[in-house]
């Protein structure tokens, strides 16, 4: 067994015990990291926003007006309760899964072609642990059928998201804009 201080017994003022022999639970999870429910991505923590900046004129003409951090990063947790729901942000970001269950992820790609990607660490059935999801594509996920309820992953990006750079999806303009995936689309978001 190791001892960890975790979010909440430090909140408490004393320790908590984690069995690392066992698989945390997802209130576990999100009371040791700090997670908090969000609008788009299950329970999220920034873990890292870079101080230094990239100046407003030297960023393509996709951002607003404002400077961006070099990168930024944030652990999201997913579970039934709390799905990724279908957005896209403006800058490239990798996901890397940590904990849990594999997430399938439908990419839907700004030339009009898509993908569905399993993130996970089951290296055999053809998981991997990393995914690249390229800025501009409209993306959503669940976790994949037959898990324990849920997967702890984390997201950095590049540049660093800021709040005007996420963009909701419209379902049924998607849809219409990717016809071959319009099943997918609603399998992933009804």
């Amino acid at each position: 067994m190791l001892r960890m201080s975790s979010w909440l017994a430090t909140r408490d003022a004393k320790e908590e015990t984690m069995d690392l022999g066992t698989r945390p639970t997802a209130e576990e999870i999100k009371a040791t990291l700090g997670l908090e429910p969000h609008p788009t991505c299950g329970f999220v923590a920034e873990t890292y926003r870079s101080p230094l900046k990239i100046p407003a004129d030297a960023l393509p003409e996709a951002y607003d007006e404002s400077d961006r951090p070099y990168g930024s990063a944030l652990y999201f947790l997913v579970a039934p309760g709390a799905q990724i729901v279908m957005h896209r942000i403006r800058s490239d970001q990798l996901y890397h899964h940590y904990l849990g269950d594999p997430l399938e992820v439908l990419m839907l790609y700004p030339d009009g072609t898509g993908a569905v990607a399993v993130v996970g660490s089951d290296l055999a059935a053809g998981e991997r642990p990393q995914l690249f999801v390229p800025g501009g594509t409209f993306h959503t996920s669940h976790l994949a059928p037959g898990g324990e309820g849920y997967a702890l992953l984390a997201s950095t990006e590049w540049p660093g998201v800021e709040p005007p750079d996420v963009e909701h999806g419209d379902i049924e303009a998607l849809m219409k804009a990717y016809p071959d995936f319009r099943y997918k689309i609603r399998a992933f978001t009804g």
